[in-house]
C-alpha cells in the first residue's frame, strides 16, 4: 500500500518504519528541518531498541522516505496517518493545534488537486473524543467529499515499541464504513497473524479507548504506590503484597510495581486530558483527580526520605543519581520523576551528579546545567554522600557493590525502584531505603 505518515516523532517514526517493514511504501513527512536532515542521513533521532535495524533496511529498500513535501505525500498515498503531537494545554486539555493545522493543509491540498481518489485520514495521535468529527468538519469546509476520518490509537510502550507494533495485543479501528474497515484490516492483517484481535468500532469509542486504557494503568501504578506507603507505615513488605495480589487472575501481575511515580509522554498528559474532557462532558471521572495528585506527591517521596535521614539539612551534600529517563530502554525525559527530584535537591542546597545510559542529552533540555552529567555510572559515586536510583536500567541491577562502597562517603542508598534485595543489602552492610519496604541498616 501507499501510506503517508505525518509527523516523525516517537509514534510516527516507529509506525512508519514498521509499516514499511511489511512491504508498504511509506512517505514520512515532517516540517522540522534539523530532524529531517538527520533522518535523511540515516540517523535515528530517538533511542528505541530494535528500531535502527528496520530503519536502515527499509531505507535501503526504498520503502521508507522522509520529506517535508506534504502535498506529495497526501496526493500519492491512499491512507494518511496523523502522528502529531498533542501537548498538554494550560488547562490540562490536549492542545490540538497541530492536528487541526495539518487537517486544514490536507483540505487545501485536496481542494486544489480536485482529485476524486478516496482518502482515508487516520488519526493515530492521542486525541479527545470528538476529534474525528472535528477533522471531518475541517475537510468538508474545503468541499472534500471522497474521504473518511478514522481513529486508530497506538498502544506502544517506550522501550518495547517495535515489538508492540509488530506483534500487537490488539488493533483498535474506529471507522464508519465497511470499505474503510476492510482496507485497514488488509493493512494490519500481517501484524496479527497469530490471531490477536482487531476491534472494529465507531471513532468516538476508539478515541475513548486510548484514554481509558492509559488512565487505568496510571491508576494501577498510583494505587500500588499508595499501598507501598501504607506498607511502610505498618511494617509490611509491599513486594510480598504485590506478588500475592498479582497471583489473582482478576488482577494480574503487570503494573503493580511501586516506585517514585509515573512519567513519560502519555500517562501524565492523558490522565489530565481525560479529567478535563470528562468535566466538560458533565460526567467527571473523579478518581483520576486523585490519581494525578498522588502521582505528583509520589515523585517527592524519595526526597522526604533523604531529608529525614539527614535531619532536614542537605546543604552541601553530594548525591549520585543513577537513571534520568522516566523508564528504562528509552531516552525520554518527559515528566520524568528525576526532573522533580533533582530540582528539589538542588533547591535545598545539595549537589547532584547524574548518569543515564541514553537520556543525557534530553536531560539537558529539561534540567540545563543545574547538576553535573557524567558518562559512566561509577563516576557519579566519587565523594557522593549517597546513591539515588531513579530509573531501573538493567545495568544497575547487579553492580559492583565493593566499588560502590569504596567510592561513596558512606554506604547509603536511596532506591526509588526497589531493584535490590533487602537481605543482600543487609549482608553487605548498606543503609538502604526503598519504597514500601523496611529500611535496612538503621
Amino acid at each position: 500500500m501507499e501510506l503517508a505518515v505525518i509527523g516523525t516523532g516517537y509514534v510516527g517514526l516507529v509506525s512508519g518504519t514498521c509499516f514499511a517493514e511489511m512491504g508498504n511504501r511509506v512517505i514520512c513527512v515532517d516540517n522540522n528541518k534539523e530532524k529531517l536532515e538527520k533522518l535523511n542521513k540515516r540517523i535515528v533521532p530517538i533511542y528505541e531498541p530494535g528500531l535502527e535495524i528496520l530503519f536502515h533496511r527499509n531505507i535501503d529498500k526504498q520503502r521508507l522516505i522522509f520529506t517535508d513535501d506534504l502535498k506529495k505525500a497526501v496526493l500519492e498515498s491512499e491512507i494518511i496517518f496523523l502522528c502529531l503531537p498533542t501537548p498538554q494545554d494550560d488547562d490540562g486539555s490536549a492542545d490540538l493545534k497541530y492536528v487541526f493545522g495539518v487537517a486544514e493543509e490536507i483540505g487545501k491540498i485536496l481542494q486544489e488537486a480536485k482529485t476524486d481518489e478516496f482518502k482515508i485520514i487516520v488519526n493515530k495521535s492521542t486525541v479527545p473524543v470528538g476529534t474525528s468529527k472535528e477533522i471531518t468538519k475541517i475537510l468538508q469546509k474545503y468541499d472534500i467529499k471522497n474521504f473518511e476520518v478514522v481513529s486508530n490509537p497506538e498502544f506502544l510502550r517506550e522501550g518495547f515499541a517495535v515489538e508492540d507494533f509488530m506483534k500487537p495485543d490488539r488493533i483498535v479501528i474506529g471507522a464508519r464504513s465497511k470499505k474503510v474497515f476492510e482496507k485497514l484490516h488488509e493493512l494490519y492483517e500481517p501484524f496479527v497473524r497469530q490471531g490477536n484481535p482487531i476491534y472494529d468500532m465507531d471513532p468516538e469509542s476508539a478515541e475513548v479507548t486510548k484514554y481509558a486504557a492509559n488512565s487505568y494503568l496510571a491508576m494501577r501504578i498510583t494505587y500500588m504506590n499508595e499501598i507501598a506507603n501504607f506498607c511502610e507505615s505498618v511494617g509490611a513488605n509491599v513486594d510480598m503484597v504485590r506478588k500475592a495480589m498479582g497471583a489473582d487472575t482478576r488482577i494480574g501481575k503487570r503494573f503493580l510495581f511501586p516506585g517514585i511515580g509515573y512519567g513519560g509522554s502519555c500517562f501524565p498528559k492523558d490522565v489530565k486530558a481525560l479529567i478535563k474532557t470528562s468535566e466538560e462532558s458533565g460526567s467527571p471521572i473523579k478518581i483520576l483527580k486523585v490519581v494525578d495528585e498522588v502521582n505528583n506527591s509520589q515523585k517527592l517521596i524519595l526526597v522526604k526520605k533523604i531529608l529525614q535521614h539527614f535531619n532536614n539539612d542537605i546543604k552541601g551534600k553530594i548525591f549520585a543519581v543513577w537513571g534520568l529517563a522516566f523508564k528504562p530502554n528509552t531516552d525520554d525525559m518527559r515528566e520524568a520523576p528525576s526532573i522533580t527530584i533533582i530540582k528539589k535537591l538542588v533547591e535545598l542546597g545539595a549537589k547532584v551528579k547524574g548518569y543515564d545510559p541514553a537520556a543525557k542529552e534530553n536531560a539537558k533540555y529539561y534540567l540545563g546545567e543545574i547538576f553535573e552529567y557524567v558518562d559512566e555510572q561509577y563516576e557519579a559515586l566519587k565523594d557522593a554522600d549517597a546513591l539515588l536510583i531513579l530509573t531501573e536500567w538493567n545495568e544497575f541491577r547487579n553492580p559492583d557493590y565493593d566499588k560502590i562502597k569504596s567510592l561513596l562517603k558512606s554506604k547509603l542508598i536511596f532506591d526509588g525502584r526497589n531493584i535490590f534485595d533487602l537481605h543482600k543489602m543487609e549482608e553487605l552492610g548498606f543503609i538502604y531505603y526503598s519504597i514500601g519496604r523496611k529500611t535496612i541498616g538503621l
